[in-house]
């Protein structure tokens, strides 16, 4: 991702529904009855209006949970609702269970504004699991809360801490054995090796300047995505630059994800323009120069030690690559290029995983499509990657919606290559940044550490949510990319400036971010 065209998400309006109570903040007591599986999980049992859904008890504004209509299958939902302040908990004690890896999944919407407002699974014997509700009015999103039950019971609890007027749905619940966690925590670090040697310095939250990559080791990352150009104007993201800081990933322990770009410059929807050094070679040189270059490339990491375990082939391929040879006008030919680039990985390493890489990750008849296209002319993968940023690719019901069709329509894992959210608006340089005017935000998730916190959350909750276990994870983009004098977007222009340090994942006073504990999720 680099700089593609701004758009404006809507918000559907909130629905709200409910009785004015007034908040408590009492802990609620451990109720007398118990059950060894879930009871109405549907909230079917009663219809509309029921203070005290079936199965379940609550505490706290008790009145502002309540069953209604508009269930996301059926025909109610469990809604948290109050006009004026409220804090509720609806819960169900399960008892009985056998000792085990256990998964609550859950369907909801919420309109947001919350102080909190999560599904936890506690009293099961270990620490209380909680995933918090991503901000979704206009669509119902899948979440799941995994815990290890050793006690042999556990007690489901959907909770809200409300403004007045806040609400939440909560719908299809599900309590049964299995596992949750994704095993991608990552973020691209491409931006380094040239930040350094610029003067960039980073610190670690206590402002203790270290290595960039040892601090981001120490928030939990254990993936690291770089970029390969072929030969860039500045002398950077190329090769040498790639093996150097391999040797640096590796040594703290984390994998590697190589991204070609197959260009002098940046790769994306809108530009996929060949190196220099390829230009005017016909369609059968084009296969060899991208086997070559990828061979090349992969075959001196593995050389140094530092074999790459994962390796994009192309950026951003929506129109294809290497233009106009490999548009998806041509889809023959794009497919040989793809597959010459599968080819090299193997040939290299056949234990490295080859993802190919979409942006537009709410788009589902446009991801449908080009991999449909791609099964359909023999290109060959194993994983898919998408870009999702919530300002321009459909909220983040299209986004669960694309995300999962893509692994059960193609039986692949899937992962986010790319997405990233504003901590704050202005910039620290004089190049005007990418996201930088409050109407360019998705709504319920504020440009502040704690709006990016919330969004890099929710995004990895609706990845752990892939049917099947085949959510791999997030890459973050770019967690280092920093407002250093010099290293701007533009290669052929020192003077160029940064449009995303405002979404980097250290500050202004480079100071790691609190956004990094989602390297801790699940």
């Amino acid at each position: 991702m680099f700089h593609p065209r701004r758009t404006l998400r809507a918000l559907l309006p909130p629905l709200a529904a409910g009785l004015a109570l007034t908040a408590l903040t009492a802990l609620p007591a451990q109720p007398a009855t118990a059950a060894s599986t879930l009871t109405n999980g549907g909230f079917e049992s009663d219809g509309t209006g029921a203070a005290t859904p079936a199965g379940w008890s609550e505490y706290g504004t008790t009145a502002a949970s309540f069953s209604e209509a508009g269930g996301r299958s059926g025909g109610h939902r469990l809604s948290h609702w109050s006009s004026s302040a409220y804090k509720v908990e609806t819960y169900q004690y399960l008892s009985g269970l056998t000792n085990g890896a256990y998964k609550l999944t859950a369907w909801v919407r919420s309109g947001g504004g919350q102080k909190a407002a999560y599904i936890a699974l506690k009293n099961c014997g270990g620490a209380e699991q909680r995933t918090d509700l991503p901000v979704s009015a206009s669509g119902w999103i899948r979440i799941v809360v995994p815990v290890n039950v050793t006690n042999n019971q556990c007690t489901v609890s959907i909770n809200s801490d409300a403004n007045a007027g806040n609400w939440i749905n909560v719908d299809d619940l599900t309590f049964a054995p299995g596992t949750g966690g994704t095993a991608i925590k990552g973020s691209d670090v491409s931006s380094l090796p040239k930040s350094e040697a610029l003067g960039g310095t980073y610190r670690n939250s206590s402002g203790t300047t270290g290595d960039p990559l040892a601090i981001l080791k120490s928030a939990g990352q254990n993936y690291a995505r770089v970029k390969v150009w072929v030969n860039a104007a500045d002398g950077y993201h190329g090769k040498t630059q790639l093996l150097a800081l391999a040797k640096r990933i590796k040594a703290q322990g984390m994998k590697l994800l190589v991204d070609f770009h197959y260009s002098d410059t940046w790769a994306d929807p809108g530009a996929q323009s060949k190196p220099a050094a390829w230009a005017g070679h016909s369609y059968t040189q084009l296969k060899t120069d991208v086997y070559t270059h990828t061979y090349d490339v992969l075959n001196a990491l593995k050389a140094q030690g530092t074999t790459a375990d994962m390796v994009q082939v192309g950026n951003e391929i929506n129109g294809g690559m290497l233009w106009n040879e490999g548009s998806t006008n041509n889809w023959p030919q794009l497919a040989g290029l793809l597959n010459s680039g599968y080819d090299a990985v193997k040939a290299v390493n056949p234990a490295t995983q080859v993802a190919l890489h979409l942006a537009k990750g709410g788009d589902l008849s446009g991801t449908r499509w080009w991999f449909d296209s791609a099964v359909a002319n023999g290109v060959r993968f194993d994983t898919i990657g998408l870009s999702y940023y919530g300002y321009w690719h459909g909220t983040l019901h299209d986004f669960q919606t694309t995300l999962d069709d893509a692994a059960t329509r193609y039986g692949k894992p899937v992962f986010v290559a790319e997405t990233a959210y504003p901590f704050r608006l202005d910039s620290k340089d004089a190049h005007e940044n990418i996201i930088d005017l409050p109407g360019e935000l998705v709504p319920g998730y504020p440009a502040t550490t704690a709006g990016q916190t919330r969004w890099m959350n929710d995004i990895a909750s609706i990845v752990e949510a892939v049917p099947g276990g085949r959510g791999l994870g997030v890459f973050y983009w770019e967690s280092t990319w920093t407002a250093v004098t010099g290293n701007g977007w533009d290669p052929t222009d020192p003077s160029s400036g940064n449009g995303w340090e405002n979404q980097a994942l250290f500050g202004y006073d480079s100071r790691a971010l609190p956004a990094m504990a989602w390297f801790g999720h699940r």
